[in-house]
């Protein structure tokens, strides 16, 4: 299958996304379950010691993620883990 446009605003991560979504939505179907992959080095102990900042750019060096993602990232491992509140 070849992600072509729908429409003048349809952008490839709008297509990414899209193409995200149904995937997830097949792997519930089927009971197929994703395990999370492990945090990058030195993540988990900066959020322990209260350092999220700090938490994101080891992130975002370890995974070349953009900032956006990196902190959407951390604050999930945050959540996840019971860190950083």
């Amino acid at each position: 299958m070849l992600l072509r446009p729908s429409g003048p605003d349809r952008s490839l991560s709008a297509q990414l996304a899209a193409v995200e979504r149904k995937l997830d939505l097949l792997l519930a179907h089927l009971g197929i379950e994703v395990p999370e992959p492990p945090a990058p080095a030195g993540v988990l102990e900066e959020l322990q010691a209260g350092r999220k900042i700090h938490a994101i750019k080891l992130y975002r060096e370890a995974t070349g993620a953009g900032l956006k993602e990196a902190k959407d990232a951390v604050e999930a491992l945050a959540a996840r883990y019971g860190l950083g509140r």
